[in-house]
């Protein structure tokens, strides 16, 4: 019984290579669930990287270097599993196969890009494994795309992937570490661009479900200007608009308090919350529910534990 149950218990640790962070979860997983164990996270602005929709060789060695930190990592824990996955990063990008290739040559690492409906489902997978709303719109906004998926008592109604995201914003719109009016003015309009090409009817919804680092951040920056406890989860789109109000003016109080709350953030909150709050008007939403869980979960359970 003792080695039927060591056979059905394994850790992996799952890489997501994202457009801002790479983020490492070593999961146990048993009885057909998967339970955290370490979490890592290093900021690498690999969106910053990309010239003339390439990723160049210097965005390459970043993310070699991570996996490489990453692979040390789980070796000295003595974790033979790593699976390593890539969303707006690698996908939104024109040489995708030949940065793949150098990966793989470089470390050994193959990268598994996921497409943006699969990622909005598999984000979609995750969150409901928390106290996501039953029904609603949820949201995950990262830092090269932001998937949209519709969905009404736990069924996908429908789902769709923007190409935009809180740091390729900021690099295509803000000059300095802010953006001014006028280019928020211009985030603003490119958001509402994206869902018109996306969307030709909007269905109004009650809830949005977020998913991704930058709603995390907004979450936690919100609930400390607000003096409310940092572990509240749920924004309204009343408390967002205020966010953003404040974020605008971005004076030094406000710059002090997100060096407080979200450091990493400093640069991309401002685009980040600029997307949330457009889709809140156009959905008409009245709250944001901040997940804990998303696409690293839902690629656990789809890619790991439904194929064991």
């Amino acid at each position: 019984m003792e080695e039927q149950r060591q056979k059905a218990s394994i850790i992996c640790g799952i890489v997501d290579l994202g457009s801002n962070t790479v983020r490492l979860s070593v999961y146990r997983c048993e009885n057909g669930a998967g339970h955290l164990l370490l979490h890592r996270k290093t900021v690498a602005g690999l969106a910053g990287y990309i010239e003339k929709g390439k990723l160049q060789s210097e965005g390459v060695q970043v993310i070699c270097r991570v996996l490489a930190e990453y692979r040390d990592l789980l070796n000295h824990l003595e974790i033979q599993q790593m699976h390593v996955f890539a969303t707006a990063s690698l996908r939104n990008i024109s040489n995708t196969q030949q940065v793949v290739e150098q990966i793989a040559q470089k470390t050994g690492v193959t990268v598994d890009v996921i497409s943006g409906k699969t990622e909005a489902e598999m984000s979609f997978r995750g969150a409901m494994l928390g106290q996501a709303p039953s029904s609603g719109l949820l949201v995950d906004l990262g830092g090269g795309s932001t998937e949209l998926l519709c969905y009404r008592d736990g069924a996908v109604l429908s789902a769709s992937s923007l190409p935009i995201g809180s740091l390729n914003l900021f690099h295509q719109y803000v000059s300095a570490l802010h953006p001014t009016d006028a280019e928020c003015k211009a985030i603003q309009a490119q958001v509402l661009e994206q869902l018109k090409r996306e969307h030709t009817a909007v269905q109004p919804v009650e809830h949005i479900c977020g998913v991704g680092g930058t709603v995390r951040a907004a979450a936690r920056v919100a609930n400390y200007f607000s003096r409310q406890d940092e572990a509240r989860q749920v924004l309204t789109a009343k408390e967002l608009r205020l966010l953003l109000k404040r974020l605008k003016r971005m004076e030094r109080e406000t710059l002090l308090g997100i060096l407080k709350a979200a450091p990493e953030r400093i640069h991309t909150l401002v685009p980040g919350v600029l997307v949330l709050d457009v889709i809140c008007q156009i959905y008409g939403a009245k709250d944001i529910s901040v997940s804990a869980c998303g696409v690293r979960e839902g690629y656990l359970y789809q890619r790991i534990l439904e194929e064991r």
